[in-house]
């Protein structure tokens, strides 16, 4: 009886949301193994919009926070991409999280509580839409702090990097020709698969040169574009990118360092590094520059004050301000472009405007004494045409 009872007891199913727990403090490394289903554990403060949106992408199960996910310091954006996607997040769950669950484990959420099999092991905050939006609200009273902020890291990120802003020292010479020519710059964005569909007929006419950075070269390659350079670090994108022909610029640290190229080695395809602090996307717009290109359009870049202030591009902000600042005009975005070469006029407004236009010189033609003429000329025309089709059958 007791060993009946046990056996019912484990086959009932428990409430909440099961899945196997993705752990790691290092989010860009967790998001390299998340899948669908997983349930992802993290500790991050103010969780931004790169990783939600990666998070997302996924389709994981649930995410677990050890940290709150807005700090209230500014109104991060990774929250509310989160939750209005529908993925719970359970935020505030504390450190020890991270040490009570491993990475493997078969994990259960319920009601804000994490369990490992029976056992609970953390609890926190279940963030809903209404709590978000609240947290938002007051967040943005946290904004000047950090427009302050990035002033101080912006006068000193140009002290260290002046001379590859102002003068474009450091940038890798690049074969393929960009001088005079559009660039057309796809990062992984939101919307840049869209947008991208959007730009067919501007990429069709004026052929620009097609720059991929990271995972937006996976996506040029998908759409049935061959990426003409590509940026960005190799271990986040697919080895059929790679080798798809393009020319590959690594980024790598100020001191010449960079990590991708061991798998550039393996995969037996050549590579530059470009030597910088700044972002991916950063790095293939001071190329362009620097290559004298004519107009640069850029797909998947995020362009909003809160974007730009998210704490996952903190880092390179400074970067971010000074290049935009440097291409000036020849700078603009894809979906811009994509409004101005969309067609206003339908095909069936044309030809209603053709078939007016032939109605109206036909009119003319009967009341005026030329028309007589051509009439006469086209009654001839055609008797001497059926006259000369008879005459092959007789």
């Amino acid at each position: 009886m007791k060993l009946t009872g046990l056996l019912t007891r484990n086959n009932e199913t428990l409430p909440g949301i099961t899945g196997v727990a993705r752990v790691d403090r290092r989010t860009r490394e967790l998001l390299r193994r998340v899948g669908p289903g997983d349930i992802v554990v993290l500790d991050q403060v103010d969780l931004d919009r790169s990783t939600a949106d990666a998070l997302v992408g996924a389709e994981v199960a649930a995410v677990v926070n050890a940290s709150p996910s807005i700090s209230g310091r500014y109104p991060n954006l990774g929250p509310e991409i989160l939750v209005s996607a529908g993925v719970p997040l359970i935020d505030c769950v504390g450190g020890d999280v991270m040490r009570s669950v491993k990475d493997g484990n078969r994990l259960r959420v319920h009601e804000g509580a994490v369990y490992v099999g029976d056992r609970q092991v953390a609890s926190g905050t279940v963030q809903t839409p209404e709590s978000v939006a609240d947290q938002m609200v007051e967040a943005k009273a946290g904004m000047s702090t950090q427009l302050e902020a990035f002033s101080a890291n912006t006068i000193e990120f140009l002290r260290r990097e002046r001379t590859l802003i102002l003068d474009g020292v450091g940038v890798p010479e690049v074969r393929v020709p960009i001088r005079d020519r559009h660039v057309l710059v796809v990062a992984s964005g939101k919307g840049h698969l869209e947008d991208l569909r959007e730009l067919k007929k501007y990429v069709g006419e004026h052929r620009p040169v097609l720059v991929g950075v990271d995972a937006g070269a996976d996506a040029l390659l998908a759409a049935g574009y061959v990426p003409d350079i590509i940026v960005g670090d190799p271990l986040g994108i697919q080895a059929e990118t790679l080798k798809s022909g393009g020319e590959v610029v690594v980024p790598a640290q100020p001191d010449g360092y960079a990590p991708g190229v061991a798998r550039i080695q393996d995969l037996g395809i050549g590579a530059v590094t470009f030597p910088a602090s700044g972002n991916s996307e950063d790095l293939a717009l001071l190329i362009a520059d620097a290559h004298d290109a004519a107009l640069v359009v850029t797909v998947g870049f995020q362009a909003t004050l809160q974007e730009f202030l998210d704490h996952g591009r903190s880092g390179s902000n400074p970067s971010t301000f000074l290049t935009r600042l440097k291409l000036g005009t020849k700078l603009v975005d894809g979906r811009a472009v994509a409004t101005l070469h969309r067609s206003r006029v339908s095909i069936g407004a044309i030809m209603l405007l053709v078939l007016a236009t032939l109605v109206v010189v036909a009119a003319a033609l009967l009341v005026s004494d030329v028309g007589s003429v051509y009439v006469g000329w086209a009654e001839d025309t055609w008797n001497s045409f059926t006259s000369w089709v008879k005459g092959l059958f007789t």
